[in-house]
């Protein structure tokens, strides 16, 4: 088997760790992926994979921004203050270390959600002392729920230029690489 070969592979299995990752916090995301291409690149010489290249670094640059945009016009939107919003995110590292009590489904990632939209929570009810207690759970309630619904569509459409990305690779060097072939003469099987 060529090393080509064995190095495709290698960074299409970088790549899909680069895809969850899109999803799970703790995993490098599309970062990986411009990696991978990167390196491809770099071995190939390669002209053909420039155009999968660019397209992932653009797909970086894209999902930082939709990423953080989504989040703070998801929480801006409903009128989320800083401590609504710094609440979020401590609550996020706290879901996901699992500092939250052990949750029998779901793991880090549910620990992501909750904690998420518990720390929005606590964050904005502890800022928002000057509204009647009804005011403040209700108002705190709508941050959380906003904060961790537009965090979600941050996420997905990470995941989705995450996956543009690896298709743009594979599209534009498959056809490139040289594919071990596997005769049936070269196969022997134990008969009797």
């Amino acid at each position: 088997m060529s090393s080509l070969f064995l190095l495709y592979c290698a960074l299409l299995i970088v790549m899909l760790v680069g895809f969850v990752g899109a999803f799970v916090p703790a995993l490098p995301g599309i970062g990986l992926i411009v990696v991978a291409i990167l390196v491809w690149t770099l071995a190939t010489g390669g002209a053909i994979a420039n155009w999968a290249l660019g397209t992932a670094i653009v797909a970086l640059v894209l999902s930082l921004v939709v990423n953080y945009a989504a989040t703070y016009l998801g929480a801006k939107q409903v009128g989320a203050s800083n401590w609504g919003q710094i609440g979020a995110v401590i609550g996020l590292v706290v879901g996901f270390l699992g500092l939250l009590p052990a949750l029998p489904v779901g793991g880090p990632l549910l620990g992501i959600l909750l904690g998420t939209m518990l720390g929005a929570f606590t964050g904005e009810f502890l800022y928002r002392k000057d509204l009647k207690i009804a005011q403040r759970l209700s108002f705190s309630g709508k941050v959380s729920i906003a904060v961790v619904v537009s965090s979600l569509i941050g996420t997905l459409l990470e995941g989705l230029l995450a996956l543009s990305a690896i298709v743009v690779f594979i599209a534009t060097t498959w056809s490139t690489v040289q594919w071990p072939t596997l005769s049936w003469s070269a196969i022997h099987l134990p008969i009797g």
